[in-house]
């Protein structure tokens, strides 16, 4: 058989040139990113569809908890712990610029946006750390009211509940 340059029926470069530039699928953190963005809109539209928007904004908040916990399992395994207190989620979204300053940090980040979301009242979600119950962190939201403690949709929706 006589191949023509650039033709690679067998001749093993195209081998050597696909290991030279990697394999062309996706990264374990694009596909977690993928199903953790499906999972949320899912969410979100599931409950807006059943026309309660107080349930709705509970669901998509407990959601984006959720979002925050997987992101905090990936950089936990890429640095060794969780962001400190005094770096907070923001380390999610961006390189922290106190120490520790993780080494390698991804150019991404963490989250789908270099932004830190807010909960579905606009209001900021809190990092403790350590978090109650014994736990290395907690993160929360307190609700439509945006104040500790409350019932319906004003109570505290934590990562301690989950």
């Amino acid at each position: 058989m006589n191949l023509g340059r650039g033709e690679w029926a067998g001749s093993g470069r195209r081998d050597a040139q696909c290991a030279h530039h990697g394999s062309g699928g996706f990264t374990f953190l694009e596909l977690l990113v993928a199903v953790l963005i499906m999972a949320i809109l899912a969410t979100v539209v599931g409950i807006n569809v059943a026309n309660k928007p107080g349930e709705a904004k509970v669901a998509a908040t407990r959601a984006q908890i959720v979002t925050f916990r997987s992101a905090m399992q990936l950089y936990r395994m890429r640095h060794s712990a969780y962001p400190t207190q005094a770096q907070g989620l923001e380390a999610l979204c961006r390189a922290p610029t106190t120490p520790p300053i993780p080494e390698q940090y991804p150019e991404e980040g963490y989250m789908e946006s270099r932004n830190l979301p807010l909960d579905q009242w606009k209001h900021a979600y809190v990092y403790l750390v350590p978090g109650s119950d014994g736990q290395p962190y907690e993160i929360l939201s307190y609700g439509a009211d945006g104040e500790p403690g409350g019932t319906g949709p004003d109570a505290d929706i934590s990562t301690a509940g989950m």
